[in-house]
C-alpha cells in the first residue's frame, strides 16, 4: 500500500515517524517510567539518520559505545 503512494509522502511519514520514536523514547527514558526509552530512542535515530546528518552523526556515536561496551 505505501509503494502506490508518492516518495515524498513516504519521507515524510518516516520523518515524523522517527521523531515521534524520539519524542516518545526520551519520555520514557525519565527516571520511574517504565518502558523501552532507549530502544525508541535508536529507532528514532536509525529512521531520521537518512535524513538528517546530526540524527546519523548520534547513531553513530551510539554504535561505535556499544562495541566498546560488548568488548569489555
Amino acid at each position: 500500500m505505501l509503494d502506490q503512494r508518492p516518495p515524498a509522502y513516504r519521507k515524510h511519514l518516516r520523518i515524523g515517524s522517527g521523531f515521534l520514536a524520539l519524542l516518545a523514547g526520551i519520555i520514557l527514558s525519565l527516571p520511574l517510567v517504565p518502558g523501552p526509552g532507549i530502544a525508541l530512542i535508536l529507532l528514532g535515530l536509525v529512521l531520521l539518520s537518512d535524513h538528517f546528518e546530526w540524527a546519523k552523526r548520534i547513531l553513530d556515536w551510539a554504535k561505535r559505545q556499544w562495541r566498546q561496551v560488548r568488548q569489555r
